[in-house]
């Protein structure tokens, strides 16, 4: 199946990038209250944040806050499975600041899912 942007309205990386500080700055303090701000204990609880959350509702607490959400390109929600290759990537961080022509980052390209807009 071939994405098509117009299809799925795209999020702006101004919202994403506002989603992606909100979730980061939760992970901090989970972090910071459990974990004596250990960076691999707030690296740990960011991924599952995102992975539980995407792979559940869609989204994330940042998400949610900006009006922005994750689907498959068919507009599904995205799943575990998808969830998972997907936070893996996010991790890794260099997928997910590189975009492919459609605008969307490599993570979601790889995993064929896209952050809509939602609001």
């Amino acid at each position: 199946m071939v994405f098509m942007a117009d299809t799925i309205p795209l999020a702006p990386f101004g919202r994403r990038l506002i989603a992606l500080v909100i979730d980061w700055l939760v992970a901090v303090a989970i972090s910071m209250g459990f974990f004596n701000y250990n960076e691999w204990a707030t690296l740990g609880m960011f991924a599952l944040m995102n992975f539980l959350l995407i792979g559940t509702i869609g989204g994330t607490i940042g998400h949610f806050i900006v009006g922005i959400a994750v689907r498959r390109i068919n507009g599904q929600l995205p799943g575990p499975r998808k969830a998972l290759g997907r936070t893996v990537l996010l991790c890794l961080v260099i997928p997910a600041i590189f975009t492919v022509p459609d605008g969307r980052s490599y993570h979601d390209a790889l995993m064929k899912t896209t952050i809509t807009r939602v609001r």
